[in-house]
């Protein structure tokens, strides 16, 4: 279950929502929302842990590029006709080429993903302490203590 931030956003506006008329039935839906998005959770965990191998491999390959070691076949693929030999030059053209950039920017995605699962998970588990104050909230109103 592979899905954007988009549809993360829009799944969680719609089971955000508590059904203040049913309250029993949304306490027994708290372990199946957290299973959910635990498990969203986990799969862009994994999608970010190969992701960030992929800039890895990418950047020891670009640095290999970039300092002369590549193969002749890269080479007349993506000519570059410079080698770079100090390390801060070196780090200029890393930190610039469009590939590691594109994965870097992947890695923000799947980071801001993560932060709002997070987000999420930590509503989930509040949830039993919110349904609990709706439940006092209507026994204060009905004239019970």
């Amino acid at each position: 279950m592979s899905m954007n931030l988009d549809e993360i956003q829009e799944s969680w506006r719609n089971d955000a929502i508590i059904d203040v008329d049913n309250l029993h039935v949304e306490s027994i839906k708290i372990p199946q929302l957290h299973a959910k998005y635990y498990n969203i959770y986990n799969n862009v965990s994994l999608l970010k842990k190969k992701s960030l191998d992929d800039f890895n491999k990418l950047k020891k390959e670009r640095y290999e590029y970039y300092s002369g070691k590549s193969s002749a076949e890269i080479y007349s693929e993506e000519p570059f006709p410079y080698k770079v030999r100090d390390k801060e030059s070196m780090n200029r053209y890393i930190d610039a080429d469009n590939k590691l950039s594109a994965i870097k920017l992947k890695n923000e995605y799947y980071d801001s993903m993560l932060r709002y699962l997070d987000d999420i998970i930590k509503q989930i588990h509040n949830r039993t302490y919110q349904i609990k104050n709706a439940i006092d909230w209507h026994k204060f109103q009905a004239g019970y203590e």
